[in-house]
């Protein structure tokens, strides 16, 4: 049996781990042992600790702190197909990330697979069905699906870390700006920042306005509305 992906090498890992693969106890009842053991030897090569545990679908990966559920239908036609799709319909609520990878060898396999998709009503792409042609690639598809989701869930939180960095960079500059204002501390900055908001919507504010939504005195305010319309004033202090 060939090991790693058959189109790439094994994950590049620093880490020591690309995750958890969780397989159904009773899905690997009815594996062949060979086939265990490819997929034991696969898993251990591309990183992923596995544990069998008594679950629904037949394996849930965990990549990257997102969870990935899949049905592996190992003999289509050697089981009762319409309880495949009753088990379809069940899972499919219970996992926003759901695929169903089919083996399907021959020609009247995939003729009878895709006649009971029909036949069971199934809203394309609701799941994913992933057809293959034997039982190595089938899962080798799901450790590949599982891992590429994984990276895609890390992509956006590394996304949402360089957000959160440009947000507290802005936030800065805008403290500094505000308080360079004289009179004005790091409080009332944060308070014109949370009741007013932009530089440019402070600027535009009138005194009135100022203390009719914040807690600021009136010197504040007064001092506030002269700095961005007093050219003398706001020409004075440096923003250092």
């Amino acid at each position: 049996m060939s090991r790693g992906f058959r189109d790439s090498t094994p994950f590049s890992n620093t880490s020591g781990s690309s995750g958890v693969c969780m397989m159904s106890s009773t899905w690997r009842d009815e594996q062949h042992p060979s086939f265990l053991n490819f997929i034991s030897c696969f898993l251990n090569e591309n990183y992923f600790r596995l544990n069998i545990v008594p679950i629904a679908p037949d394996f849930i990966f965990n990549c990257g702190g997102l969870s990935v559920a899949f049905l592996f239908v190992t003999n289509w036609g050697g089981t009762d197909t319409a309880s495949v799709f009753r088990k379809v319909q069940k899972l499919k609520e219970q996992f926003a990330n759901f695929y169903v990878v089919i083996t399907l060898p021959t020609k009247e396999q995939n003729d009878s697979f895709i006649y009971s998709y029909i036949k069971n009503g199934m809203q394309l792409g609701r799941p994913t069905f992933v057809p293959v042609r034997d039982l190595e690639m089938g899962f080798e598809k799901i450790v590949k699906i599982a891992h590429a989701r994984g990276a895609c869930k890390r992509q956006d939180a590394l996304a949402k870390i360089k957000a959160e960095e440009k947000s507290v960079q802005g936030m800065e500059i805008y403290l500094q700006v505000v308080t360079s204002i004289p009179g004005v501390d790091s409080h009332d900055a944060n308070v014109l920042n949370q009741t007013i908001g932009s530089i440019e919507a402070i600027a535009k504010s009138s005194k009135e306005y100022i203390l009719e939504t914040t807690d600021l005195s009136p010197t504040t305010a007064e001092t506030i509305t002269r700095f961005f319309r007093d050219p003398k004033f706001y020409l004075a202090p440096k923003i250092g």
